[in-house]
């Protein structure tokens, strides 16, 4: 998809679904599971796709797992949409593997996370994304979460990142709405800032930000969408009726280990089986009974949802 890569801003906005993977009851991935979501979220106007992330269980897949689902994105979009490859990790000769990996099997772009666990400094997270970015010739799309990384991914530090053409967005999972106001006059005018918080999605995106790499989308995309397009345009009432429907689900789909609750409500429409890798395990029946609620008024409060994945 050179094109896409050449311009980057039509393709990295609006509501991008993080995707989770499917498995099977021998533990493998559900190959055919895992295609149906990827025509489910371009059906629903998705241009871009996240795979083998956090909400992907990447911490589990093996390198040969992430190279799989990668391809089957690939050819699932055939050039319909982008796909982001999760490439993150804390060390930075795995990071460069899976990001030679990931441009191999044909991704458009990488996501790369902050280092986690060993804790570096500011300087050696630049050092980090640098090296990375010189091992590849993928566009490169910064993730800050410091809820599982520790270290925050500074200000000064993404801007001075930025710089390089190749660095083009950030997945700001800080929760922090007013960051788009600070770093809009900092970077770039086609660097693209990203909120990877659902439940602040709707703030982030009044304040300057230019879509959401989402959980909740995977379940509603087309409402997701809508609640886009109404903060972009300033339909700002229209935006907090659909932004109330969505964060009901929201708090039910993230109040337990993600992506437990994600992979049940999707096994309610027959998608995919909710089945995790450990040491993520599934829900509780009261936390089973709560997510098919929140999906059910998500769903214009059609009644309850049946379970009928075969």
């Amino acid at each position: 998809m050179p094109s896409m890569m050449n311009h980057p801003a039509p393709w990295l906005a609006g509501y991008i679904c993080d995707l989770p993977t499917p498995f099977g009851d021998n533990d493998e991935i559900d190959a055919a599971a895992f295609r149906q979501l990827c025509e489910r979220q371009i059906a629903a106007g998705a241009k871009a796709l996240v795979v083998g992330e956090t909400t992907g269980e990447d911490s589990t897949l093996s390198l040969p797992e992430h190279s799989a689902l990668v391809r089957i994105a690939v050819r699932a979009s055939r050039g319909r949409a982008a796909v982001i490859a999760g490439a993150g990790s804390n060390s930075t000769s795995q990071a460069i593997e899976l990001s030679r990996r990931a441009e191999a099997d044909g991704a458009d772009a990488v996501l790369s996370v902050v280092p986690y666990y060993n804790k570096p400094t500011q300087a050696g997270i630049y050092a980090h994304f640098r090296t990375i970015a010189d091992s590849t010739r993928l566009p490169i799309i910064l993730h800050d979460v410091p809820s599982r990384t520790v270290r925050e991914l500074a200000d000064d530090t993404l801007v001075r990142l930025a710089e390089s053409d190749q660095f083009i967005g950030v997945r700001d999972s800080t929760g922090d709405v007013a960051r788009p106001l600070r770093l809009r006059p900092l970077v770039r005018p086609d660097f693209r800032l990203l909120s990877g918080d659902d439940r602040t999605a709707p703030a982030f995106l009044v304040h300057g930000g230019d879509g959401c790499m989402s959980v909740t989308s995977n379940v509603v995309p087309e409402l997701c969408r809508q609640l886009y397009l109404n903060c972009r345009q300033g339909e700002l009432r229209f935006a907090r009726h659909s932004a109330f429907r969505i964060g009901q689900l929201t708090d039910a789909l993230l109040r337990e280990a993600t992506p437990a609750p994600l992979k049940y409500a999707l096994s309610l429409f027959g998608l995919m089986s909710p089945r995790l890798r450990l040491p993520l395990v599934e829900l509780t029946e009261p936390a089973k009974a709560e997510v098919a609620r929140a999906v059910a008024l998500a769903c214009n409060g059609a009644g309850p949802v049946s379970l009928n994945y075969g």
